[in-house]
C-alpha cells in the first residue's frame, strides 16, 4: 500500500490549509501515478476561488469541507492494473497537489488516456486527458518546467485569440487586457502581436509595480497602469479581456471606454479577493469565457488532433520567447508548497518567476 501526502485547502477560507496522509490501494482497472513535478500560478488560485461554482473541487475528492486544488504537471505510472498502461509511462496532465493519485484509464491509445473515474465525468473532458510524453509532439524534457507553467495557460490564450479573430474582433481596433503581467495575458498579447499586427492594437492594463516588467516583454503596444485608466486615450473602439476579475477594475474600464467597448470578456480572477457578480455597467454586458466550451467547438470544427495541430507552431514560438523574461524557480517539499501557495494567494508572487 502507498501513502500519499495531500495539500488540502479549506473550501470556506483559502487561507486555511493542511497536509494529510492518505493510504492508497490499487484495484483492477486502475493505475497509480507518482506526481513528479507541477506548476503553480495565479490560475490555480482561480481554481480554488471558483471551486464550487465551476466544480474544480470535484476532480480530486477530499474530506468534507476541504479541497485539493488542481495543478498541471508531470507524473510517472509506478503501478498499473489497467490494460494498455504500464509502470514507467510518463504523463502530462491535470493532477492534485499531492504526491500520488489513482486513476482509472479509459480510451487508452498510444498518445495517452482519459481518467474514467465516475466522479470526473460531469466536468469538461479536456481536464481528464493524460498525454504520454514519449508520443507528445511538442514535448521537450529539458523544458518540462516551461511546459507545465505555460502550456495550459497558453491554450486559454490561444482559444481567446481564436474566438476574437473568429468574430473579426467585434469591429474593435484595440484589445485591452487586464492583469497584463499574468501568464495567460502574456500569451494572448504575444499571439495578438504576432498574428494581428495592423488589425488591432494590444493594450496591457497592470499595476504600477508590474509596469516595468510588462514593458520588458515587448508583447504590448502600450501599457496603462490601473491608476491611469481614467486618463487613457479612448479614441479607438476596444475589446476588454478581463483576466484580473476585479469588480473595481472592471467598473473603471467600462465607465471610461463606455460605448467605445464593442465586447467584454470575463476570463479569470487573478484578483480573486476582489471579485463580485457582474452588475449593470456602461457598454456591453461582460460575457463569461469558458475555455472547455471553445475546445469543444474547435474539436467539432477541426476533428481529432486538430486543436493541437493548430496551436503547436504558435506554442513553439511563444515557448522560445519566454526565456527573455521568465525565471524558473524550483521548489520541493511541504515548506515550499505552502510558501508558494501563500505568495500567490496574497498577490505577492513576482511576475517574472515561474514556480
Amino acid at each position: 500500500m502507498t501513502t500519499s501526502t495531500d495539500f488540502l485547502v479549506s473550501r470556506k477560507s483559502l487561507h486555511e490549509t493542511k497536509f494529510v496522509e492518505t493510504p492508497l490501494s490499487l484495484k483492477p482497472g486502475q493505475a497509480l501515478i507518482k506526481i513528479d513535478r507541477f506548476a503553480f500560478t495565479a490560475n490555480n488560485i482561480t481554481y480554488g476561488a471558483f471551486g464550487d461554482a465551476m466544480m474544480y473541487w470535484n476532480f480530486f475528492p477530499a474530506p468534507d469541507g476541504w479541497g485539493r486544488i488542481p495543478v498541471w504537471g508531470f507524473g510517472d505510472v509506478i503501478e498499473s492494473k489497467a490494460d494498455g498502461v504500464k509502470a514507467g509511462d510518463r504523463l502530462y496532465g491535470y493532477f492534485p497537489m499531492s504526491t500520488h493519485v489513482i486513476m482509472e484509464p479509459t480510451r487508452v491509445t498510444a498518445e495517452g488516456f482519459f481518467d474514467g473515474a465516475a466522479h470526473r465525468q460531469q466536468m469538461a473532458q479536456v481536464y481528464n486527458r493524460y498525454q504520454r510524453t514519449d508520443t507528445y509532439p511538442t514535448y521537450d524534457k529539458a523544458r518540462e518546467a516551461q511546459h507545465a507553467l505555460l502550456r495550459p495557460l497558453f491554450t486559454t490564450s490561444f482559444l481567446i485569440d481564436d474566438q476574437l479573430a473568429d468574430n473579426d474582433f467585434f469591429g474593435a481596433r484595440e484589445v485591452l487586457i487586464s492583469s497584463a503581467s499574468s501568464k495567460t495575458s502574456l500569451g494572448l498579447a504575444f499571439l495578438l502581436r504576432e498574428n494581428r499586427r495592423g488589425q488591432v492594437g494590444v493594450v496591457g492594463l497592470t499595476s504600477k509595480s508590474n509596469a516595468a516588467f510588462v514593458e520588458k516583454t515587448k508583447y504590448y503596444d502600450r501599457i496603462v497602469t490601473y491608476d491611469a485608466i481614467a486618463q487613457s486615450p479612448r479614441d479607438q473602439t476596444a475589446i476588454f479581456v478581463d483576466i484580473a476579475g476585479s469588480a473595481e477594475l472592471r467598473g473603471a474600464v467600462h465607465k471610461h471606454w463606455a460605448d467605445q467597448l464593442k465586447y467584454s470578456s470575463a476570463v479569470g480572477a487573478t484578483h480573486w479577493d476582489r471579485t463580485a457578480p457582474i452588475a449593470d455597467l456602461p457598454g456591453p454586458r461582460p460575457q463569461m469565457f469558458f475555455a472547455p466550451d471553445r475546445v469543444k467547438k474547435r474539436n467539432q470544427d477541426w476533428g481529432p488532433g486538430g486543436l493541437d495541430k493548430h496551436q503547436s507552431s504558435a506554442w513553439s514560438a511563444f515557448n522560445a520567447s519566454v526565456d527573455g523574461w521568465m525565471k524558473i524557480v524550483e521548489g520541493r517539499g511541504r515548506a515550499d508548497v505552502e510558501r508558494v501557495y501563500r505568495e500567490m494567494l496574497d498577490g505577492k508572487a513576482r511576475p517574472e518567476q515561474g514556480h
